[in-house]
């Protein structure tokens, strides 16, 4: 799996790139501009990929924090991918962490994930076994298919028990169905 993140760090020291995809990269960086949170993360994301534009991942992290800002949940995970990597701002794990859990309040699977990750590999909380699996489970059940293999990766190391308290704590997240 693959992760994306805002800080209030020195400005940019390389003005913006030009444009070099056409009419819908224009588009998207004119619905941006007026404040589009969608557009501001598609164009977090062509930025931190290179699609149509340099790749450029303070550009990406600077339009991810707009939309995170604002509320967009895949953009608060973006941005929480570029602190885990320290792409396009500072390495920080605490950042990273803090978006993700923005993300996964509003039952974000990819954020989910994140958090799993996090748990499981002890960045910026206690690790935690039983909280990865009970995140990567979290995942799954909202569509995130690819956490499986990291949940099913972690319950090789736990107990029956473990894995039981895991499972329980995710029924717990769940919401209700009527």
């Amino acid at each position: 799996m693959s992760f994306l993140t805002s800080s209030c760090a020195a400005p940019n020291p390389s003005p913006p790139q030009p444009l070099i995809g056409g009419p819908a990269v224009s588009e998207a960086l004119k619905r941006a501009q007026a404040g589009d949170p969608n557009a501001q993360n598609e164009l977090g994301l062509l930025y931190s990929e290179g699609r149509g534009l340099p790749q450029n991942y303070h550009e990406a992290k600077d339009w991810f924090k707009k939309a995170a800002d604002q509320g967009h949940a895949g953009a608060q995970v973006n941005l929480g991918t570029l602190y885990s990597l320290g792409q396009g701002a500072p390495y920080s794990d605490p950042m990273a962490l803090f978006w993700f859990q923005k993300a996964a309040e509003q039952r974000n699977a990819l954020a989910f994930a994140k958090l799993g990750m996090m748990y499981e590999r002890g960045r910026a909380v206690p690790q935690s076994l039983i909280e990865a699996h009970m995140w990567y489970n979290l995942s799954v059940a909202y569509g995130e298919k690819r956490a499986a293999e990291s949940r099913e990766a972690v319950a090789t190391q736990m107990t029956p028990g473990q894995i039981a308290e895991a499972e329980d704590r995710a029924k717990k997240r769940m919401p209700t169905r009527r």
